[in-house]
């Protein structure tokens, strides 16, 4: 476990930068050391709540980063601020960069089929010299076929890659590499949601000024209210019961 990690809410964070965040993932890769990165927003932490499975996948992971200006805020109000929200959309391209730069190769797992190659294609335009070690869209159902299941994990272990984005929704993209890191091998898995349909160009991430000031998530509701009027606005609004819960704690692990 990381030494910056820190007590927040009902979990923990690792509290760095995005450059110290890369340099640690960098080192895990040559050390071939087998783990995850995870970054929780608001959804995951209110989910971790009613989730000890979950809230467990996310405590054991390597790096457990902020991703989110709400928890930034709220870090802020507990008087612990977090030096850095790191996102996988930003993270994924600092990464893509840096195994072009040092030889590392990158396996793309998840989204609908085509729209992984598409996006590993895009990645390869942006950083010349990026090894692609392969791409992948398992069919609806896959984590309860067995056959499928091996067929996965052969893939991915057969590929040898260094780093493997997965982007399968929360929680199955974090239960798929928690349960099978083991089995693949790839020394560095990340939880990386709709990144891949970002960088595919399927979906628009918001502009730089709205992710700045904190709206990115209206930019997304307004632009996708079918699929997130119900996370944003009733399953997210238990975060604000969860704050104040967990005030207490949180003022505890100052002294």
């Amino acid at each position: 476990m990381p030494y910056h990690r820190e007590k927040f809410m009902n979990t923990y964070i690792d509290n760095i930068t995005l450059e110290e965040a890369v340099a640690h993932i960098e080192k895990c890769i040559l050390q071939r050391k087998i783990g995850y990165v995870i970054t929780p927003n608001t959804d995951q932490i209110v989910r971790m709540e009613k989730d000890d499975y979950f809230r467990t996948i996310c405590e054991q992971s390597e790096l457990l980063l902020v991703d989110g200006h709400p928890l930034m805020w709220i870090s802020r109000f507990y008087k612990r601020p977090f030096k850095e929200k790191i996102c996988g959309s930003d993270l994924v391209p600092v990464l893509c960069r840096l195994a072009a730069q040092k030889g590392y190769s990158v396996f793309l797992l998840g989204a609908a089929p085509g729209v992984a190659l598409k996006a590993a294609k895009r990645l390869q335009q942006d950083y010349p010299g990026l090894k692609v070690a392969g791409v992948y869209s398992p069919p609806p159902g896959f984590e309860k076929d067995p056959e499928e299941m091996r067929r996965i994990n052969m893939i991915l272990k057969e590929s040898h890659a260094d780093m493997l984005f997965v982007g399968m929704g929360v929680p199955k993209q974090d239960i798929f590499i928690y349960e099978n890191k083991d089995i693949y091998r790839i020394p560095m898995s990340f939880s990386v949601g709709g990144t891949i349909d970002f960088l595919a160009g399927e979906q628009k991430r918001a502009p730089k000024w709205v992710s700045r000031i904190g709206m990115e998530w209206l930019y997304r509701l307004l632009h996708d209210p079918r699929r997130l009027f119900k996370r944003y606005l009733i399953d997210d609004i238990g975060i604000f019961r969860l704050v104040l819960k967990y005030r207490n704690v949180q003022e505890e692990s100052v002294k």
